[in-house]
């Protein structure tokens, strides 16, 4: 039994780390993208943006789809889409084409996303559900350590086009994997309940619901924050602090080390104090962490090994927030998993991309913007969470 549930978080964490790989991997190739296309910084981060706002418009799509016709079916659609736009992306002659194929590319990668969390649900809740997704953000974890070495190696001994290349055959192994390792969750008879036109109801009940948005935001702006260091750190890191490409690699796989650490323990921790005390106290450390990252910074104290060590402690307690605020969020609505999922993933990557495009805008080389962004986000996820938090404790003995 033990070891099923193992190799179920494998594979879903795999499947899971499809999309981030696509991110992570070209990471530390955006400014050799930028020179070899003719492109500005602005245009080279928009071909991220854009993948970031694929996923988060069609993830709304794709889980409905999962709860109507099985959570296979649209994993093997979506990861062939995922491969066409990487065969796009490799032979794109300028950046508009690559921004084109890269959201083409962003719409095949959420499936994998929602659908292994709707996968989560539908095998567990409580802390089973919490370690499971656990050790599926350890798989998804390692995205951030492999992927940007992996981008730096390619660039060694290739182009950053052959980047590209490699996520197609991530795309064929991913497929290869949901057709014959991943067994079909959502039973026949559950998915003649669903339609269209449950899942516009399903989605209706889920947005008058304060403590599954709650819950999602309180994930979003986490998330949020850890995509504006990833959206900024190869500019911040090689043009400001002047690491090289494998350096900057290294730096940033370590924030994954205190992630992949960290969430190892929610099941843990879930089962002998609480899932929500375990999630108040991670987003508390993780804000006063980050709030003290920025009154450093804004101080002048503009050093790269304090800002590393201190995203290190901050990462760690993220690291805690995120799996389980989904779990939360998604544990008392089993019967649409599937569409909670999609909710949950577009509005969470939907949050993201538009931190991302605020911080953006008053990107000026140095940390200081990117920290700001990020000191933000845990502010809002800490106030979120008592206020969250709080209600469902009231709730219970009125219930």
């Amino acid at each position: 039994m033990r070891t099923n549930f193992l190799i179920t978080a494998l594979i879903l964490g795999l499947l899971t780390a499809i999309g981030p790989f696509a991110i992570d991997m070209y990471l530390p190739a955006l400014p050799t993208i930028g020179e070899h296309l003719g492109a500005d910084t602005a245009a080279v981060q928009l071909s991220l943006m854009s993948f970031f706002i694929a996923m988060a418009a069609s993830q709304i799509v794709f889980g409905p789809l999962s709860d109507m016709f099985g959570r296979k079916a649209p994993l093997y659609f979506g990861l062939v889409l995922y491969g066409i736009g990487g065969i796009g992306c490799a032979l794109s002659p300028t950046i508009e084409w690559l921004i084109a194929f890269r959201f083409l590319q962003g719409v095949g990668a959420c499936a994998g996303m929602v659908i292994s969390r709707a996968v989560v649900r539908d095998l567990h809740t409580g802390p089973e559900a919490a370690q499971l997704m656990s050790l599926l953000m350890l798989v998804f974890s390692v995205s951030p350590i492999l992927a940007p070495l992996t981008g730096s190696l390619v660039i060694a001994f290739g182009d950053w086009r052959t980047i590209f290349w490699v996520m197609v055959g991530a795309s064929i192994f991913g497929l290869i994997l949901a057709i014959f390792a991943l067994k079909e969750t959502r039973p026949i008879t559950m998915r003649q309940q669903s339609s269209i036109g449950s899942a516009l109801v399903a989605y209706g009940t889920l947005l008058k619901d304060p403590g599954f948005l709650g819950l999602v935001f309180i994930g979003a702006f986490g998330m949020a924050s850890f995509m504006t260091y990833l959206a900024n750190s190869s500019f911040i890191l090689i043009d400001h602090y002047g690491l090289t490409p494998t350096l900057y690699s290294v730096a940033f796989s370590v924030n994954a080390v205190a992630f992949i650490g960290m969430s190892q323990l929610t099941g843990f921790l879930g089962k002998r104090v609480g899932l929500q005390r375990v999630i108040r106290t991670a987003v508390a450390g993780y804000a006063i962490t980050m709030v003290a990252l920025f009154l450093v910074t804004a101080f002048g104290i503009d050093q790269l090994g304090v800002m590393m060590v201190m995203l290190f402690v901050g990462y760690g307690f993220l690291g805690m927030v995120i799996p389980t605020s989904a779990v939360l969020a998604l544990e008392e609505h089993g019967r649409i998993a599937g569409t909670a999922s999609a909710l949950m993933g577009t509005l969470q990557f939907a949050t993201a991309a538009v931190v991302m495009g605020v911080v953006g805008v008053f990107f000026d080389g140095t940390s200081l913007p990117m920290i700001a962004g990020i000191a933000a986000c845990s502010v809002l996820a800490f106030g979120l969470t008592w206020l969250t938090l709080g209600r469902r404790a009231r709730a219970v003995p009125a219930q």
